[in-house]
């Protein structure tokens, strides 16, 4: 094997381990959203873990994070709590960092 080989295989290593930490990442930012949404509903528990859960699979719907934070924006005007899109994507953009920590650092 030449040694443009060895790299080829190697670039193509770290664009998958790059690709499956984004994942990864997203999808704990999601969860991490979800509890915060959760507790603003006023649920705990497993009602909060099972609202996290249904928040993870509300980001396949559509590329980019509109679909989430439509998701958390509907969930809240529905009972009344009132979270402005400028809030909910600060807080969205938190997730993200605290994410990125636990999976890259702490490897979760």
């Amino acid at each position: 094997m030449s040694g443009f080989d060895d790299r080829e295989k190697g670039f193509e290593a770290k664009f998958k381990l790059d690709q499956d930490t984004q994942f990864k990442v997203t999808a704990r930012r999601n969860k991490l959203f979800g509890l915060w949404v959760a507790a603003k509903l006023g649920l705990a528990g497993d009602a909060a873990d099972a609202y996290a859960a249904d928040m993870v699979a509300a980001d396949f719907k559509t590329a980019g994070d509109s679909d989430v934070l439509e998701k958390a924006q509907g969930d809240l005007a529905a009972k009344g709590v009132t979270v402005s899109e400028a809030d909910l994507r600060k807080e969205l953009d938190h997730c993200a960092a605290t994410a990125r920590e636990q999976v890259v650092t702490q490897g979760r």
